[in-house]
């Protein structure tokens, strides 16, 4: 039997994240302090399959941020 490493999943990878699931995110203003928003996902703003910060996101009431975590 094989074991497998578990998957990580963050917010870097745009695969994982889909309009509509809540993820925690980090405002511009509150990149220095790390200070985490939560929310639901609305648009998807970056373009590339993968970010280091994180991808960029609109959730439902206009914040944007970078997704540090998804919560479903």
């Amino acid at each position: 039997m094989t074991q497998t490493a578990p998957v990580k999943v963050n917010g870097k990878n745009r695969k994982d994240i889909r309009p509509g699931i809540e993820v925690e995110i980090v405002l511009k203003k509150d990149q220095r302090t790390g200070t985490r928003s939560r929310g639901v996902v609305k648009d998807i703003l970056t373009r590339s399959s993968h970010h280091p910060h994180g991808i960029k996101v609109r959730l439902q009431d206009g914040r944007v941020g970078r997704v540090q975590k998804i919560i479903g």
